[in-house]
């Protein structure tokens, strides 16, 4: 039996207003989170994916409804959470470990810890580098990597401080699909060691059943849920997973979702 939702959603309406104008961005926008599962959301471009996230995150207020995460209400941005986006936003002048331990020095308790356990940190971002394949570009800066190794350290650093949430938005949208695709592993088994709790917001959809253990469904804007799919697909997932004929079916299910939304 599942416990209290670690994230939930209920009934929240956001209206944007610019000068005059009202923009109805997500309408009774409803879902539950359990903690340690990975949860993507997907949809038609334009229809709220990214507000979610703002909302979750305590970004943005709701102009109605509630969200709570860890059992309480969202007010004003959240503390601990992890977050990846498209585009690399390594600090150019600090070095690839530097830049994972970023987080330490910000969040507490590490930034209170970090002086005096320095050490052991710089340990444990290097195990994390090692993970990802990155121990031996720990001192090469972001214009010696390539795209894909700059979101793993953009990855790692958003995880380097064990957030219990971790936000993800198109975090490799721009990256080749060899790459994107080699990065999906990489990401599963981060979740499978650390068990964090992860949100995807995405456009691609093998990724999103190959990395979550339900795919949420956002119709056009306003956005609101139409379809929770739970991804019935045994871990650890491999690229030969996503040529097999269920994969493909569940791939196909929730493009028909999306193909109806846009078109209604």
């Amino acid at each position: 039996m599942q416990g209290p939702a670690f994230v939930k959603i209920d009934g929240v309406d956001l209206v944007y207003r610019q000068a005059e104008e009202e923009t109805l961005a997500v309408q009774d926008l409803t879902l539950d989170i359990q903690e340690g599962e990975f949860v993507a959301v997907v949809g038609p471009s334009g229809c709220g994916k990214s507000t979610l996230m703002k909302l979750v995150t305590g970004l943005l207020e709701p102009s109605n409804g509630l969200i709570t995460v860890g059992g309480k209400p969202v007010r004003g941005a959240i503390q601990g959470v992890g977050m990846a986006f498209q585009n690399s936003s390594l600090l150019p002048w600090r070095s690839t470990l530097d830049n994972v331990m970023l987080p330490l020095e910000i969040v507490e308790p590490h930034k209170r810890r970090l002086r005096k356990e320095r050490k052991a940190y710089v340990e444990q971002a290097m195990a994390l580098l090692k993970t990802v394949g990155l121990d031996d570009f720990a001192e090469k800066f972001p214009w010696q990597l390539s795209g894909g190794m700059q979101q793993r350290t953009n990855v790692c650093r958003s995880i380097i401080h064990e957030p219990r949430l971790l936000m993800l938005d198109e975090p490799f949208g721009a990256l080749d699909a060899f790459t994107r695709e080699e990065l999906w592993g990489v990401m599963q088994k981060l979740w499978m060691e650390k068990r964090f709790t992860a949100i995807l917001i995405t456009h691609d959809l093998r990724e999103a059943v190959y990395l979550a253990d339900r795919v949420f469904v956002m119709s056009k804007r306003p956005g609101r849920i139409i379809h929770n799919r739970v991804i019935d697909i045994p871990r650890p997932r491999t690229l030969d997973t996503t040529f097999e004929p269920h994969f493909g079916a569940i791939v196909h299910e929730l493009r028909a979702y999306i193909h109806d939304v846009r078109e209604a």
